[in-house]
């Protein structure tokens, strides 16, 4: 069975009141979307600059119009269920991966990789994000077919890493990232110098790796811990593994032109990881409201649905979401703005 066939059988099943979408719709919006990630792609390697801040926003532009469209094209074919649930959890999703950046910024800080091939490093660290976030769907999509007391555990997962997200530092990772880089150097010969994006180069008649590959191995485990936080925090929104794949991959379309958009502002946005810890938490209490509705956990209730527990539907969680990120956003530009005048 094919994989488009398997997520709308499952998509079906997940949302009983709502009819599936298309299976051709399904199938043509992976193939569209795998061309334009490798068309993106294609124009990372064959092209590596600096993009201009124009270009940047011209590209961060096109891909939300894209994902606005793309909600209008599942209104078309499918609910307003639909489209809501796809927006709200491309917003959700486009959140946590901006906290992506933040540790990317780190990351090529702390390697010096030279401006020219951030690109195509950015663009490798996405690539991973996708089959990660791909192999994490699929699970958490089989494990909540045949497990739903998992929404418990979802939801407290997500709660735990709001409290990390707001009371610790992405700077925390350094000493951890160090230790795991002193430890592969003592056994792999690397050297201190970079040769484009190239992981091996030839010195003194010897082959060596290059910086490229530890960065790409801490991109890696990056894009795997947030691999953890950002699937369950979108099983909260939707349970339809079709729009979690979709909601995924246009959050991850222009983060790489977003990265230069923004550029040394990411690293002052002071508040935006509160905004951030906010939507974790919120998810984790919306998922332990879904977790009580559907309730088979024998010590809970005896085992039965908790009536009484709140049904938050997605708009709300659309609104919450907007809401936390804009607050974080403005409140991180007025702390800059009050920063800047006392400097005068």
């Amino acid at each position: 069975m094919s994989l488009p066939l398997l997520l709308s059988e499952t998509a079906e099943a997940a949302t009983s009141n709502e009819a599936p979408l298309p299976a051709w719709f399904e199938i043509t919006a992976f193939v569209v979307l795998l061309l334009i990630l490798a068309i993106d792609l294609f124009l990372a390697y064959k092209r590596p600059h600096i993009p201009s801040t124009k270009e940047s926003a011209l590209w961060v532009s096109f891909y939300v119009l894209l994902a606005l469209i793309f909600a209008g094209l599942m209104l078309w074919q499918g609910s307003v269920e639909h489209a809501v649930q796809f927006v709200t959890g491309w917003a959700t999703e486009y959140s946590l991966s901006i906290d992506n950046l933040f540790v990317f910024v780190i990351i090529m800080a702390r390697f010096q990789v030279p401006r020219k091939y951030q690109q195509e490093v950015l663009m490798v660290g996405i690539i991973i994000a996708l089959v990660l976030r791909g192999i994490f769907i699929l699970l958490g999509s089989a494990i909540i077919e045949n497990f739903s007391a998992i929404f418990y555990l979802f939801g407290a997962f997500l709660i735990y890493t709001a409290v990390r997200q707001a009371f610790e530092n992405h700077d925390d990772m350094e000493k951890t990232e160090n230790g795991f880089i002193r430890f592969l150097r003592k056994r792999v010969e690397i050297t201190d110098t970079y040769d484009g994006v190239k992981m091996r180069t030839l010195i003194d008649g010897r082959k060596v790796f290059t910086p490229i590959l530890v960065v790409f191995i801490a991109l890696g485990t990056t894009d795997l811990l947030f691999a953890l936080d950002s699937i369950p925090a979108i099983f909260g929104i939707t349970q339809d593994p079709f729009i979690v794949f979709t909601a995924n991959i246009f959050a991850l379309m222009g983060l790489r032109q977003l990265y230069f958009l923004l550029g040394d502002l990411i690293d002052k946005l002071e508040y935006l990881h509160f905004g951030i810890a906010f939507i974790l938490a919120f998810i984790g209490v919306k998922l332990f409201f879904h977790a009580l509705h559907e309730n088979e956990v024998f010590f809970i209730n005896g085992g039965k649905p908790v009536e009484w527990a709140p049904d938050i539907d997605t708009f709300v969680s659309l609104g919450v979401i907007l809401a936390a990120m804009a607050v974080a956003t403005i409140a991180s530009l007025v702390k800059i703005r009050v920063d800047a005048k006392r400097e005068l």
